[in-house]
Parts: structure tokens; sequence; C-alpha cells
């Protein structure tokens, strides 16, 4: 890893873990760097023109992955105390890889950097493990080709757009007026990506605002775009292609979606009273403290300020009784990666809490709709769900006792370690090696605060 630091490695030895019942999580959790930011840091990092030090940076296996599909292309990273630097290339100075890009489970990092090669004159194919080889593509591909680059997949693949995947880049690629068909950071992101070298104008318009967290940093390495919410709710990007961007360093804050699972453990356990300093507080990534806080949920924020472009502030949370409610439709796009913790957060809650417009879900790493409702009806929770809906009716006793498999999905394991602190019996997770990816301290994190997570092997 050229002195880069490994994510914690016991999951490598670790099969399972076991969550059992607690009571009074406290204390300073220092959750890890944010993932979308890292990925973007690293991607744009190395198409910036310069040198870019970055801190903070996520050191799970996502975003290491991203890392050396970065250095693949011909970007020299090295890291020194904890700080990344990272010496670009340029917006067309990538190089054809040797080997195909491997980007393990990393679906933000895969669906980004086709974006950037798809803009450039090179090719590169992309490959992932077993369940990132099994989440749809084309979505991401198809505006690719209208943009002039050249797509193919397997024969296997290429129905439902599974990798492997062959991206040959336009020379130059074609500016683009695409219309989203749904909210997706990542469909949008990897267009941006792709326009840099572009002439002339592309548009994005999205149904409404998805993470902006690619607009804030190719503003924050110079380039011009602007934004503007339409009348009808819609959000539209135009961006000015055939621009460098300049080298500048990017300080990554603590991430929101990994701080989830500590603020609803802290909710829904008794006698409970913690602290998360440094958590990113984007506007598109605050939807669950705001669902939560409509919960009921003692959450405040407070020593609010920018770093590095991004809101930050320390979240305080302690243990509340949870209402039941109506999740805004139109807020899931902020927040779509905490639905499956936020359904732990229901089976606790006084009354049903229904959540809308999460079809989304069901192309994660794994249908998360599906995973979820198994996995709570497994442990006594009464659940129903549509193909874009998930209800839950909060049980306040929550039996547990169940083992349930991750299906590879770090959200889902965490989320399920989660209920077990609070359920009769205790719940055991198989597969937990995918936490990872994304919070590779997290049972370390956990235990120094309260919980009891214990280390075990599959039967």
């Amino acid at each position: 890893m050229g002195g880069l630091a490994q994510p914690l490695d016991m999951n490598n030895h670790i099969e399972t873990l076991t969550s059992s019942p607690v009571s009074g999580l406290s204390g300073e959790m220092l959750i890890p760097g944010d993932k979308s930011i890292s990925h973007r840091a690293l991607i744009l990092g190395g198409m910036a023109i310069g040198q870019t030090k970055i801190s903070g940076l996520l050191m799970g296996a996502d975003v290491l992955s991203t890392l050396e599909a970065v250095r693949a292309l011909g970007v020299t990273i090295t890291s020194d105390a904890g700080i990344i630097t990272i010496n670009g290339v340029g917006t067309g100075g990538f190089i054809p890889p040797k080997a195909p890009l491997d980007l393990g489970n990393a679906g933000t990092g895969v669906r980004l950097l086709m974006g950037a090669v798809a803009g450039q004159p090179i090719s590169a194919v992309f490959t992932g493990d077993a369940s990132l080889s099994k989440r749809p593509m084309k979505r991401i591909t198809d505006p690719l080709a209208m943009m002039g680059a050249q797509i193919a997949y397997t024969p296997e693949g290429d129905q439902k757009g599974y990798l492997p995947v062959t991206i040959t880049g336009a020379q130059p690629p074609l500016p683009l007026s695409y219309e989203m068909p749904v909210a997706s950071a990542q469909i949008k992101s990897a267009i941006l990506f792709a326009a840099l070298n572009a002439r002339g104008q592309t548009i994005v318009t999205e149904p409404h605002l998805s993470r902006d967290h690619s607009e804030a940093m190719l503003s924050h390495f110079g380039v011009k775009l602007t934004r503007e919410m339409l009348e009808d709710g819609r959000h539209r990007i135009t961006l000015e292609g055939e621009v460098d961007l300049h080298a500048k360093d990017i300080f990554v804050p603590r991430d929101p979606s990994s701080a989830a699972f500590a603020i609803v453990a802290a909710l829904i356990t008794d006698e409970s009273h913690i602290r998360l300093p440094g958590i990113s507080l984007n506007p598109q990534r605050t939807g669950l403290i705001t669902t939560l806080q409509e919960m009921g949920g003692n959450i405040v924020i407070e020593n609010q300020r920018i770093e590095g472009g991004e809101d930050v502030g320390d979240i305080i949370v302690k243990s509340s009784q949870l209402s039941g409610i109506e999740v805004p439709a139109e807020r899931s796009a902020s927040m779509i990666d905490e639905y499956p913790i936020l359904s732990v957060a229901a089976s606790r809650a006084k009354g049903k809490t229904y959540m809308p417009g999460v079809a989304e879900l069901r192309v994660k790493e794994t249908d998360r709709i599906s995973v979820m409702a198994e996995g709570l009806k497994a442990c006594g929770v009464e659940v129903s769900e549509t193909n874009d809906s998930m209800t839950v009716i909060g049980a306040g006793a929550i039996k547990g006792g169940a083992t349930i498999a991750s299906q590879h999905d770090h959200r889902i394991a965490m989320s399920f370690l989660v209920l077990g602190m609070v359920a009769q019996n205790s719940i055991t997770m198989l597969d937990v090696a995918t936490i990872s990816t994304s919070f590779p301290d997290f049972a370390a994190i956990m235990n120094k605060s309260g919980a009891h997570l214990e280390a075990g092997v599959k039967l």
C-alpha cells in the first residue's frame, strides 16, 4: 500500500459478531471520515493540476479500492502521518491501466471512476466483487454512451448492465443535456466528471436535489458551475467543459452515514448520552437527523462551522422515547443509506413509521428493503413492504434471538448489531467482514462506549 495504513483487520479473521442487550452508551465517539467525500477527493485530486493533500480520509476497504484504482490510472499517491498526498495528472492525464480496475465492493468508487475515464482518451475494464457485480450500471453507462464513450459489457452482463464492463473514453466527450430519471448523486457525478473535457455546456437536471458533494468539490478545485432550483422542484446543474482543476487541500469531515448507527443506538438504549464531534452536516446528508428529531429524538447540534468547504458540527445524543411518523418521500435522496438504521429506530418507536419513495434501496449492495424486513420479522417486529416503501410497527420490546446474514451489506450488518443492543435476546450477524468497507473500527468504538459486541466464528 506504499505506506498507507490498512483498515482494522479483525474482520479478516472474525466471521460473526453477536450483539447483546446493554443499558447506557456514553462518552465521545470518533466516527471515521466521510466515505462519499473520500472517494471524490481521490478521483478529483488525481484529475487536478498540482499537489492535493487530504486529511481525514476514510481508510476503509471501499475507499482503499478507489485509491488503488486511481493509482493504476497513473496517479502518484503517498501517505505520511495520516496525510494523503496526490500528485494530480490533469483532466486528460490518466493512462490506460495494465490490468482491470477492481473496485471490490465500492459502488460509489466504480461509478464515479467510470465517468472520469469516459471523458479521457483511454480504455479501462471495471470489475468488482460478487456483490458489486450484481448491481446495475447501465443507468451510469447509458448517459456516458450519449457523450461518446464506448461501453462494452460481457454477453452475460449486458442485459442487466452487470460488471465487468469496458469503457473507452470519448475523444473528446460530447456535451450533454440529461434529465435524470431518479435523483442519484452517482449518476450526476459520473456525467459531471466526464463533462470536464467536453466542449460546451453539459446540463444535468434531477427530479430533486441529491447529495451535492461533487458540485462542492468541483467548485473547491476552481470549476465554475451553476446550480438552480426550478419552480417544479427539479434541480439543474450546468458545467462549462474543457476546464482545468487546480489542486487544493481537502479536509474530510466525519461521516454522517456512519454516525447514524451511534445516533440511533444512543436514542434507543436507556440512559445513554454520547457526543460525536466533527460530523459532516451537509444539508443533503442531514435527512436522518431531521427525521429522528421529528420522531422525538433528543439530538442537539453544537459548534457548527465550515471546514474544507463543508458544513460540520458536533452532535449530542441522549436516549429518547420515539414515535412513529410518515417520512416525506422527497427526503429519501438525502438519507437513502440511512433507511436500514432508521427502520431499527422505528422498531422501538410508538406506533407506525411509514417510509415511502425508497425504491432505490432495492439496488444497493443488496435489496435493503427485503433484507431488513426479513431480519426485523425474525426479531419479532411487524413489517410490511411494497416495491418502493417500507412500514414498521414499533414493537416496544424486541424479541431478538435471531442469526441474520448481512448479505455482504455493511449497513445491514451494523443496523442489526444496533438492534441487538435493545433486544431481549442477543442478535448474531454473519458476514461481518463487510463492515470494514465503511467503518473498520465499528465494534471497537461501540464497545468503548458501552456496547457488547462479541466476535466469533461461523458455525
